[in-house]
């Protein structure tokens, strides 16, 4: 079986926009060797505190750090994990065309980690403002000429709300989108030329699949319904299938040793997304992505993978 390799020069050459729920993750690292006497839980000695792009802003940042040219339209607060965002995907090598909302904080997920356990998870986070989402649609506007493909990236935070909106836009001006989707509504994502869900929210659009063959027949009634081109149901240790007008096909999971899917989802739609900005048939797309998500759930936390790493 042939290994799909990256091809960095090829990828130099693409221009990809991502929208969507843009986020910080904030991680603090340290060791619990006692309870608190206030109440029954664990005490952490805070020893390191890192700090990665989120969300949408992952999404860009694995574009990135594949060799492709990167915008990133979404929203933050004007506070200091919102400066941190900005800062990060300068870093990255990522035109920010982020909009500051006064009015709400960025989105910010803490999480807590002694003995390489996560202990709880702190979100912070609001809706964007109305005008907030007006302004970045009016940005989305003016950035989406020079895309090759569109990448939407739907964490169910509020920035996508005029998902629609935008996939209309992008198919009068015969643009590639990429849909990662969320919640039980797939109806706004209509039109998408792919949509990538993973097992869990497959299920709560087309219910519980009793056999491959209903697997197959639900996910394929599900695209015709919304007139989507291909559907990626990306299925862990099972590996991904791709569902298209030609029928189903299925590349194996890549075996190694499991530290954290958390930002995988990311990785797999920025490197499909690459990849078919290059003009890769979708097969070849799925393959390579296959292998970066394979790569990165082999790292700690939000992660990318870059090309070279996929030689």
């Amino acid at each position: 079986m042939t290994v799909e390799k990256a091809n960095r020069a090829q990828f130099a050459k693409t221009n990809l926009l991502v929208v969507g729920d843009v986020m910080l993750d904030r991680y603090w690292f340290g060791d619990s060797d006692r309870i608190s006497p206030e109440a029954p839980v664990p005490v952490v000695q805070v020893s390191k505190v890192d700090e990665r792009l989120g969300g949408a802003a992952n999404v860009a940042r694995n574009v990135a750090a594949l060799g492709a040219n990167t915008t990133i339209l979404g929203v933050v607060g004007e506070d200091e994990a919102g400066n941190r965002i900005h800062e990060l995907l300068k870093q990255s090598g990522v035109n920010s065309q982020l909009e500051v909302d006064p009015k709400v904080p960025t989105t910010v997920k803490l999480r807590v980690i002694a003995r390489q356990q996560q202990l709880i998870r702190l979100d912070f986070e609001e809706t964007p403002s109305q005008t907030a989402l007006e302004q970045k649609l009016a940005r989305f506007e003016k950035a989406l000429g020079t895309a090759d493909v569109l990448v939407l990236s739907d964490y169910g935070k509020g920035a996508l709300s005029q998902v629609a909106a935008m996939i209309e836009c992008a198919r009068a001006q015969n643009k590639v989108i990429l849909v990662d989707p969320k919640g039980e509504d797939y109806e706004k994502y209509r039109g998408a030329t792919v949509i990538t869900p993973n097992r869990s929210e497959l299920r709560q659009v087309v219910g519980r699949w009793a056999d491959e063959d209903d697997l197959t027949q639900r996910a394929q009634d599900l695209r015709h319904s919304l007139g989507i081109q291909a559907l990626l149901l990306t299925r862990s240790e099972e590996g991904m299938s791709l569902f298209t007008d030609q029928g189903v096909s299925h590349v194996r999971a890549q075996a190694r040793e499991v530290f954290d899917v958390s930002g995988a989802g990311d990785t797999v739609i920025a490197t499909l997304a690459v990849a078919l900005a290059a003009q890769w048939p979708l097969d070849r797309a799925m393959a390579l992505a296959n292998r970066a998500g394979g790569i990165v759930v082999g790292k700690l936390g939000t992660a990318t993978v870059t090309s070279e790493e996929l030689q």
